[in-house]
């Protein structure tokens, strides 16, 4: 993953590079605008609000969306035999219903998410939920065969939430890494104001270079512009 003084300045230079860049600069400070305007002040505040005032995960958790992840995450669990999986925003639980895991540790940024997965699953000694602190050490009881993402990197609108996350994400993986995310850089048209849309698999190519893309399956519904990205750790042999 890199020693984190190259992390740090490589963000710090990125930060400098953008400045530099009028399109980029002006489209920045135009969605940043939009979102305090909406009243959005943040990823995280937006989900614990979002999960205190009875919402949801969403509708990509729900129905067919639900099954059609749960369909190629469960088939891609059982043919590499993964017996453990840490998923990082298992929100409130529905999409977890549906999965077919060994042993599962799901974490979140909303205290009220962790509230509702422990009362749903109370009982499965197979679950564990823990509340999610981006930059906070990782517990080692959190390192798992796979890490799990789904539906959460394009709600991840500041950048310095998407890289703290992206790095937790990996740190946390044994052999696999799954994203679920849009894949492409349509951000600053996009009318949320807690949606960013990224291009995850070219950050991570120049980002994550001890792991190499395994898989990607794009959407069967391309209107929903959604790719499951597999990574496993690079072979040092080249």
């Amino acid at each position: 993953m890199g020693s984190p003084n190259r992390t740090t300045d490589f963000r710090a230079g990125m930060r400098s590079f953008a400045r530099r860049i009028p399109g980029v600069t002006r489209a920045r400070r135009r969605v940043m605008r939009f979102r305090r305007s909406s009243g959005f002040h943040g990823s995280q505040q937006y989900w614990n609000q979002r999960y205190e005032q009875g919402g949801t995960s969403g509708q990509g958790s729900y129905g067919e969306f639900a099954e059609y992840k749960a369909g190629l995450v469960n088939s891609f669990v059982k043919e590499n035999e993964i017996r453990s999986v840490v998923e990082f925003g298992c929100g409130d639980g529905n999409q977890l219903s549906l999965a077919e895991y060994g042993h599962y540790v799901g974490l979140d940024v909303s205290q009220k998410a962790i509230d509702l997965c422990r009362d749903r699953f109370a009982g499965d000694q197979t679950k564990e939920f823990f509340l999610y602190r981006a930059g906070d050490p990782l517990p080692p009881s959190w390192s798992a065969d796979m890490a799990l993402s789904l539906d959460v990197v394009y709600h991840l609108v500041e950048d310095s939430t998407f890289e703290t996350y992206m790095g937790d994400l990996f740190a946390a993986a044994r052999r696999f890494v799954v994203i679920y995310t849009t894949n492409d850089e349509q951000w600053e048209t996009d009318p949320w104001p807690f949606v960013r849309h990224r291009a995850v698999a070219k950050w991570i190519d120049g980002h994550v270079h001890d792991w190499t893309l395994h898989r990607c399956v794009p959407s069967p519904d391309r209107t929903r512009f959604l790719d499951f990205l597999v990574y496993r750790p690079r072979d040092p042999s080249g």
